[in-house]
């Protein structure tokens, strides 16, 4: 298993679950502080796993960051409730709490905590930061959002998210500043409609878990394990097309949402925004494509005694989960049309 289930581990699983569940469904902001609290204390117990050197690190740093998100957000809701006596929607306000929301989610240009984290995590530790960490900052972003400000965090993080991508050797590294450049996506979802944000979510969520879970299953977590060894060409394969899918290249279904995306933002002339999604869209696919040129390309090492063994029913559902990726064109148009 990816980590050793035990009822420890069942019961902080479970708290992280209905934590998300407690801050979106509440009717008071004090509520929703209160579920993001409790998914920070419940999340740091499954971040630590003994076979990890970094993992203490890594906990200390999320605790602190988090801890400091949840101080903003609470000083920005005692204030309103104390001086302003009720929510007026102001400029400082919506600032202020949006700030916090997009630090807790680890948004560019408060993420400088979330790739050093992420190198300290296993890989399921990983898609849990990566997926469901983000459900609830989004979800109470989008309650009272600040849209000027909103388009320029949307652009920083496609930005830095492709920048910060160029001379990673670390997979973990790798998929947080991708994550990042997906969260200006979202973001962007997020303003136009939340169906919209919720697809977008959905897809984002089932490439990252089965890369997560590739990963996992070859334990690998730097760029040049996947070229040094002979490893299984399927799973190589297998990698190329769920990069091709989160890169959003357009036969595969990963392409879908961002068409959306980039259809909504031309229909309503934000020209710049949707130039800029583009363009650095296209540095990440390159960043991706190289990654994988490289490991199906280079001479690699022939050991007799490396192999990867892979059952046959998981075999089964790889090869299921390449094939909605791959007729994602097909399938979208059959749904969504």
């Amino acid at each position: 298993m990816l980590f050793l289930i035990n009822s420890n581990k069942m019961l902080f699983m479970f708290m992280l679950f209905f934590s998300t569940m407690i801050s979106i469904s509440s009717n008071s902001w004090l509520g929703c502080w209160i579920g993001l609290e409790i998914n920070l204390l419940s999340f740091i117990p499954l971040m630590n796993t003994p076979n990890n050197l970094l993992n203490s690190e890594s906990s200390l740093k999320y605790f602190l960051t988090q801890s400091i998100a949840s101080i903003n957000f609470l000083f920005a809701i005692l204030l309103n409730l104390f001086i302003m006596k009720n929510f007026f929607f102001n400029d400082f306000m919506s600032i202020l709490i949006n700030s916090s929301m997009l630090m807790k989610m680890g948004s560019a240009p408060f993420h400088f905590w979330f790739p050093n984290i992420m190198e300290g995590l296993s890989w399921l530790n990983c898609f849990i930061l990566m997926t469901w960490q983000k459900i609830s900052p989004m979800i109470l972003l989008s309650y009272y959002f600040n849209i000027n400000f909103l388009m320029l965090m949307m652009m920083i993080n496609v930005i830095i998210g492709a920048m910060g991508s160029f001379n990673q050797i670390s997979l973990r590294k790798l998929m947080a500043f991708s994550s990042i450049n997906n969260l200006g996506w979202m973001l962007s979802a997020l303003i136009i409609s939340e169906n919209l944000w919720l697809m977008y979510f959905l897809l984002y969520t089932f490439f990252i878990c089965i890369l997560c879970f590739l990963f996992y299953m070859i334990n690998i977590y730097f760029i040049n394990q996947l070229f040094n060894f002979n490893m299984n060409f399927f799973l190589k394969i297998s990698i190329m097309l769920n990069f091709f899918s989160l890169g959003g290249l357009p036969p595969f279904l990963g392409f879908f949402p961002k068409w959306m995306i980039i259809n909504y933002l031309l229909y309503n002339n934000f020209i710049i925004v949707s130039f800029t999604f583009i363009m650095f869209s296209l540095i990440m696919l390159f960043i991706y494509i190289r990654i994988i040129y490289s490991s199906l390309m280079f001479y690699s090492l022939k050991l007799k005694w490396f192999k990867i063994f892979i059952k046959n029913n998981l075999l089964i559902w790889i090869n299921l989960f390449n094939l909605l990726s791959l007729l994602g064109m097909i399938i979208s148009t059959l749904f969504f049309f």
